[in-house]
């Protein structure tokens, strides 16, 4: 049996295998949530006052949310 060399193919192979990464699980915390509806009430853009400064919220045309200061 002959020791393997850094140019050995065997050798750079086992040298590339990655441990498996371990999933760590967590746990979900609690969110308060509302509903776009009851923050827009029909409309498509509304103020959000934070720390003196006013943000604008929006609905876009695709239905996303856009956040604005």
């Amino acid at each position: 049996m002959t020791a393997h060399t850094p140019n050995d193919f065997r050798y750079r192979f086992r040298r590339a295998e990655q441990p498996v990464p371990v999933r760590v699980e967590r746990t979900p915390f609690s969110v308060r949530t509302l509903s776009s509806n009851s923050l827009f009430q029909g409309e498509h853009e509304i103020g959000i006052e934070h720390h003196g400064a006013l943000y604008r919220l929006k609905i876009t045309r695709q239905g996303k949310l856009i956040l604005n200061k």
